[in-house]
């Protein structure tokens, strides 16, 4: 499948206008926090509750989510995602949903044998979401979280991560011709083979945002696939009072820094994630209502990335989770959340 290719002023300028902020009172509001899901869930207005880990059970309930990352502090908080006003939930074959406030959660897992290989569930996957948000008023899809096993497994466009790419393109099809939501994808390790898939949509479209560090992903020279990855570094949300960051990490223009020194590529990575909040329009730095997520390839780095953090980011929540990230030669993913 060829690259994807789009007008660049589709994917750069905002979209949001007075009317679509007025119709939005204020973005979900994400915390982390160290209760029962049984409580969280209880809350009137809880939108979505994502827990870590084998620790973590099942729970029959559509806002319930565990992915297939272990954490490092244990026992590790739940994500919960709260909204105004009450709301409702359900299924639809199998995508799960809860929407509240004009905002929407919808999750996919598939496991993989019952597609054949990560391309062919990526498409499968994919193309299930986009039918189900077509259907739907919040349409509008800001952020998405991709979790697959085995990331960066096999060679040259064999590997993993790329024929997820071509995958995910495949099944979305015309979905975000407008352009892309902000994203990531990272390893997950153990258990059995499974994507996860969940997003944010909204009935208002919100504002796509670029790192000037950075060269866009979907503008990715070759090397990085037949399809290159389909994201933007961030979305400013409609209510326009939070910034829903992609996952980012010590890349510089389209090429992988620092190859082997963590703590170059911590200080590369936050260098990145301020240039986010400026291009956005965001107050500089990070705060205590602000949630990030930290993918740590190599279990005995961990000790470091939370001491890196808690020396340059004091304060900020900061949720360190065993993944892969999608380059093989990088050892630290960041993404998270920045409220004006």
């Amino acid at each position: 499948m060829g690259p994807l290719s789009f007008p660049v002023d589709r994917m750069v300028q905002g979209c949001e206008g007075t009317a679509a902020q007025a119709s939005i009172r204020r973005a979900p509001r994400v915390s982390y926090r160290n209760v029962e899901a049984s409580e969280a869930l209880a809350d009137p207005g809880m939108l979505t509750v994502i827990g870590f880990g084998a620790g973590r059970g099942e729970i029959d309930d559509p806002r319930w989510l565990r992915l297939q990352l272990e954490p490092f502090d244990a026992p590790a908080p739940l994500e919960c995602w709260e909204v105004d006003g009450p709301v409702d939930r359900g299924v639809a074959g199998d995508v799960r949903w809860s929407r509240g406030g004009g905002w929407l959660f919808a999750a996919i897992e598939r496991d993989e044998p019952a597609e054949g290989d990560i391309e062919a569930c990526a498409a499968g996957a994919y193309r299930e979401l986009a039918a189900f948000l077509a259907a739907q008023p919040e349409s509008q899809v800001l952020r998405v979280w991709n979790y697959l096993a085995d990331i960066n497994a096999g060679d040259g466009d064999e590997e993993r991560y790329k024929r997820f790419c071509c995958g995910r393109a495949r099944g979305m099809g015309e979905a975000f011709a407008g352009g892309f939501p902000a994203a990531t994808a990272i390893g997950s390790l153990g258990g059995q083979p499974r994507l996860q898939v969940y997003l944010l949509a909204c009935t208002q479209p919100g504002r796509r945002v670029e790192n000037p560090r950075q060269l866009s992903a979907w503008r990715y020279p070759r090397q990085y696939g037949p399809t290159p990855p389909s994201f933007a570094r961030a979305m400013r949300l409609p209510a326009d009072d939070a910034l829903a960051i992609s996952g980012t990490a010590a890349v510089i223009g389209h090429a992988s820094a620092h190859h082997g020194d963590l703590s170059a590529q911590l200080a590369e990575t936050v260098a990145n994630l301020e240039a986010v909040l400026a291009a956005a329009g965001m107050p500089a730095g990070f705060d205590t209502h602000s949630p990030l997520k930290a993918y740590v390839r190599r279990p005995g780095d961990a000790r470091t990335v939370r001491e890196f953090f808690r020396q340059h980011l004091p304060g900020v929540p900061v949720l360190l989770l065993h993944g892969d990230v999608c380059r093989a030669e990088l050892l630290v993913e960041v993404d998270g959340w920045r409220y004006a």
